[in-house]
């Protein structure tokens, strides 16, 4: 089994890779790879043309992953994602096409484009790795990873996203505008399609690193930390939806990726404290109280963090 110094470097090289195609904040790639190491889906939010399908296809391609893609559109069909069954004239049967769901790196690209009963037919995917198809049940390419792309709710054309969707993902990334450098690095480089990146591991390896990721140690003030995090934002009267119980395991199972990455064996609370905005920012609701006096879920998410007591001797 993969160690976490071999995690640790092979998330080094997976940077300094996806790096040669994606011109941005690299906070947004560690944040990529904390979910791909972890097994947590991602959701990237932002503007149009900030590189949000550069870097999932980067990801993809370091990784050599099996790769699909599922544009969203207003029109797009459930069947359009998880396949159908179709006549097959010569054998007299019904046989199951696949749809781009089954492969093992999806981007789903735009998902708010796509009507909520199409953005449904993810749900049985992120959360038990398969597919249910005329009452036949097909299971998942493993390691299965999916990102999803989203414009910001106010943009024309745009669905909310559902909570209980929403809950599924693990993570949720912001890339926002590059530096001053990178985006001359952009425009040196052109708009013309990223260059092919070699691979840097394989999905065996990747599946080795979950498993190591999966048993790095969190002692118990760790995982109290994380529930009292979590009781916080169910608690306050800024927040009409707090975070759930897959939340808090989300929340553990991020700490434990951020804690490979640094090259250790185990959990500390600041590798819970990282990891809590990414966790937490889309899954709350914010109160009538909250919308009337204009607050925003991060600042909230911010001041609980700040009042929360970290552990210490860890």
């Amino acid at each position: 089994m993969t160690s976490v110094r071999e995690a640790a470097a092979i998330a080094s090289d997976l940077t300094e890779a996806i790096s040669e195609a994606f011109f941005g904040r690299r906070t947004a790639i560690h944040w990529l790879l904390t979910g791909l190491f972890s097994g947590l889906h991602v959701l990237v939010e932002d503007i149009p043309g900030t590189g949000k399908t550069t870097l999932a296809r980067a990801v993809a391609q370091a990784c050599g992953a099996d790769f699909g893609r599922i544009q969203c559109s207003p029109d797009l069909l459930p069947a359009d994602i998880t396949g159908m069954m179709i006549w097959d004239p010569h054998e007299h049967v019904f046989t199951f096409k696949p749809g781009p769901i089954m492969h093992q790196f999806v981007l789903v690209d735009e998902l708010n484009r796509a009507a909520t009963r199409t953005q449904a037919a993810l749900l049985e995917s992120m959360q038990e790795g398969a597919v249910t198809v005329d009452t036949m049940r097909y299971a998942l390419p493993q390691p299965f990873f999916l990102v999803a792309t989203q414009n910001p709710a106010a943009f024309t054309g745009t669905f909310p996203l559902p909570e209980a969707q929403l809950d599924r993902f693990g993570l949720s990334v912001t890339i926002g505008y590059p530096s001053t450098d990178d985006e001359q690095r952009i425009l040196d480089y052109g708009v013309t399609q990223p260059p092919e990146l070699a691979r840097v591991i394989d999905t065996g390896t990747l599946a080795m690193i979950r498993e190591c990721v999966a048993s790095v140690s969190a002692v118990e003030s760790v995982r109290q930390y994380i529930i009292q995090l979590s009781g916080q934002t169910r608690s306050t009267p800024l927040l009409r939806l707090g975070l759930s119980p897959r939340a808090s395991a989300h929340m553990l199972a991020a700490a434990r990726a951020v804690a490979a990455i640094g090259g250790r064996d185990y959990v500390v609370p600041e590798d819970v404290h990282e990891v809590f905005l990414p966790v937490a920012t889309h899954r709350v609701v914010l109160s009538a109280q909250a919308s009337v006096e204009g607050r925003r879920s991060p600042e909230i998410l911010e001041t609980i963090l700040r009042k929360t007591r970290m552990p210490s001797g860890v």
